[in-house]
This record gives C-alpha cells, structure tokens and sequence, in this order.
C-alpha cells in the first residue's frame, strides 16, 4: 500500500487536530503509522543573513523542488525491521549506520534516513528563530537547565541513561512548542546520510538526493567539495582513543592525518573544537555550500557552543546531535564525523525517518 498523502483516518484527524496541522500521521506500505512534523519550504536567505534568494537544499530532490519535507517528531523505533516515530518508548540504539539506513529504506517509496542537509536545514532554522533546543544532555536532564528532565528508559544498560521519545519539556522540541521536533539534542546521537569523510575529504549529496548509493570506498554521484579535514598538529601513532591536540581545519590538503599509522577505519587519534570556533586555512575560500549543510559556521556568530569531532583518516560517517552525557557540547550543530560505523553498532546512535512532499501529491 502505498502512502497516499489525502486519505484520513481518525488517528490522523486527532493528531493534526491536536496540532494544527503542523504534525500528521503517515502510515508506510504495511500499514503502520508514523508521526511526522511538516517543516514547509524555505529559502537560504530567511535563515543565513546574506545568502541568496535559493530554496535550502534539503528541499530539492533529483532535481525537483519539494514543497515540504515531513520529520519524525520522535527519535525512532524498530519493528518488523523498519523504522517508525512513536512517542513513549525508548529510542532504537545499537544500531549501525547501514542498518539504520535500510530501516528507513524497507518502509517503501519516498521513505530515508535523515540527510545531512535535512538536519542543517533544521538547524539553521533553530538559529534563525532564536530556539536553539535543549534535550537530555545529562544523564536524563538538561545540562544547561537541570530542572528540566525527560522519563529515563526502563531498559537502559549500566552507564546509558537514554529518555522515552518526547519525554521531555516543549523546550527540547526544535520550535519550543508541544508540536515541534523533539530530541535533536542530546539523548542519542543520530546517524545522517549525504555526508562523509574519505581520508579527510568532503564528500556531500548533490542537493538532497538522498537515494544516492552509499558503500564504503565508493563516491558515485557524490559532490566532491574538494577540501579536507586537516589538523592544526600532527598526529602519531598511538593505536589508543585520544584526542591528538590542536583543533581541526579546514584545508585543500591533509597534511596532518591524526593517525600516523594509515588509513584506517579505527579509532585511534582524533581532534575536537568548538563547532563555531572552526577555520579554514588562509589560501583556502569555503563554499557557501558547506554553510547550508552546517558542516561549517554559517558566520562568526554563535552557534550554541555544539561540538565537532573528526577523524581524518579511513572513511567517517556522520552523526548529529549529541548524546545523554556530552554536556553544552551536545545541540543541533553537534557534528561527529568520528566513526566509521557501516557494521559497528553504538547504544548512543540513532536513526530519523524522512518523508519529502508536494502538497496534494500521491507518493
């Protein structure tokens, strides 16, 4: 069955009741509901001061131009391997950035995982608005407000301190409201597609094409930007997890891979900075592009102290948002291109199911 966007049904008449329209509920080719907020189109200069009148790339898909884009309003949950957003339950963990992938894919036609350029546009907004969210970054609470706590998970292991989906304040949500986005801050990192490291090197979806293939070694039909991740020091040898110092560049050459010992997918050396706080070398002139992704500061404002974390060798796939314990750095600009997860399965990573629209359209 595939999802038909006009068909309406008493659950879906309650929750877009409830809401004002600005959440639905969307049901994949079994059946099963999911419950989804309509971010509608935008343009880049409503979000970056300065940008050109072009609508955000995460609105763009094969070439045609959406009218909205549907989130999950809840981190998800498995069933029957796919993917859903439900409120109440504990979040899917454990989970590698393939499967978390193939989760969103098996729910049928129009169906993926968050791209990178969906969740800057989110991001970007946030700023804009001056509702940058709060969410479970201390162990069940806020660390920037510890008042403020979410239900913690009956299931959590020893050391996890995961939240039920939507269990916290309207403040963790990405509009400050009971209808907007909840838990892209803290709690569980998330996983993003259209982005990823190859020895240090950019690589990005064209728009937000978000059914390009993605396999290790393999950068067809991706956008090479043709800059790296580079670091202010060199780095070693050293076969342990541990921050090489220095902070990371921008660059058009790796000179400083943060492991010495080769290209590796492991987890040796990396370097943090404040996600604000990132640079480019003096030759180099960053795209514009990778201000819309916010895989670099939109400007020399401040962007909520979030965290970026690189590993320049081997290939890294990205997650966003931080998790239950990393504190102020943890928000929507939280970027951590640190792992190398295609079969590796972490209890603090994620997924977020994605549904483009034309309003009236039959998907």
């Amino acid at each position: 069955m595939p999802f038909v966007f006009s068909i309406k049904d008493s659950y879906r008449q309650a929750v877009e009741a409830a809401t004002g329209g600005k959440c639905t509920v969307m049901y994949d080719d079994q059946g099963y509901p999911s419950i989804m907020v309509r971010i509608p189109k935008f343009y880049l200069d409503e979000v970056i001061a300065g940008a050109p009148h072009q609508v955000h790339p995460a609105f763009i898909v094969n070439g045609i131009e959406k009218s909205e884009i549907w989130i999950s309003k809840y981190l998800n949950v498995v069933h029957n391997g796919r993917a859903y957003s439900l409120p109440g339950q504990d979040p899917a963990h454990y989970v590698n950035f393939d499967t978390a992938r193939n989760y969103c894919f098996a729910k049928g036609p129009g169906w993926h995982l968050m791209t990178n350029a969906e969740w800057a546009a989110i991001a970007l907004w946030c700023r804009k608005a001056g509702l940058m969210p709060r969410g479970n970054t201390s162990n069940g609470a806020s660390s920037d407000a510890p008042y403020e706590r979410g239900v913690l998970a009956s299931t959590n292991e020893s050391g996890a301190y995961r939240t039920l989906t939507g269990s916290g304040p309207a403040t963790w949500n990405h509009d400050g409201t009971p209808e907007g986005i909840a838990d892209l801050c803290g709690n569980v990192w998330e996983w993003v597609d259209g982005l990823k490291l190859v020895n240090g090197k950019i690589y990005v979806h064209n728009d937000n094409d978000y059914d390009t293939g993605n396999s290790e070694g393999n950068v067809d039909g991706w956008v090479d930007m043709l800059l790296y991740f580079d670091n202010t020091t060199a780095g070693d040898a050293d076969t342990t997890s541990h921050d090489v110092g220095g902070d990371p560049i921008l660059s058009s050459d790796r000179t400083n891979p943060m492991y010495t010992g080769g290209d590796v997918n492991d987890y040796y050396g990396y370097s943090y900075v404040n996600f604000e706080a990132l640079t480019a070398e003096a030759d180099v002139t960053v795209p514009d592009l990778l201000k819309y992704l916010a895989i670099f500061p939109a400007d020399a404002g401040n962007h909520g102290g979030d965290g970026l974390w690189v590993r320049n060798y081997g290939e890294r796939l990205p997650i966003r948002g931080g998790h239950w314990g990393d504190g102020s750095s943890a928000g929507v600009f939280a970027l951590s291109l640190n792992f190398a997860a295609r079969t590796r399965a972490t209890a603090s990573a994620s997924a977020r199911l994605l549904f483009p629209c034309n309003l009236g359209s039959e998907t």
